[in-house]
């Protein structure tokens, strides 16, 4: 059984950074796909950022190189690094788990297997 937690989330100010961090735990971290998404009040979850089990990246429409994914296989640990924050980047961020080799690609929330609890990250002017 996978289990994901998240850390790193707070209270930034517009323009800053904050890094998120998931701890990944049970199996085989090597034979997952992870993700990071997003959900803000009222809004359906977002696509953030995803990457393959051989660091392979993607990341969302909105995200204009602000952002980046990255993983530690000898850590099984996906971090977030999330710069020039703007208001609009405020919401509940949660770290997911797909199997590989499953297909269907990395954007899709329906796609993944396992979900963290999420963090909260809020972006103030």
């Amino acid at each position: 059984q996978v289990q994901l937690v998240e850390s790193g989330g707070g209270v930034v100010e517009a323009g800053g950074s904050l890094t998120l961090s998931c701890a990944f735990s049970g199996v085989d971290f090597n034979s997952y796909n992870m993700g990071w998404f997003r959900q803000a009040p009222g809004l359906e979850r977002e696509f953030v950022a995803g990457i393959e089990w051989h660091s392979q990246r993607y990341y969302g429409n909105f995200v204009n190189d602000r952002f980046t994914i990255d993983r530690d296989n000898a850590k099984n640990t996906v971090t977030l690094q999330m710069n020039n924050l703007k208001v609009e980047d405020t919401a509940v961020y949660y770290c997911a788990a797909k199997e590989w080799p499953r297909g269907g690609g990395l954007r899709a929330s329906d796609e993944y297997d396992y979900w963290g609890q999420g963090t909260q990250v809020t972006v103030s002017t």
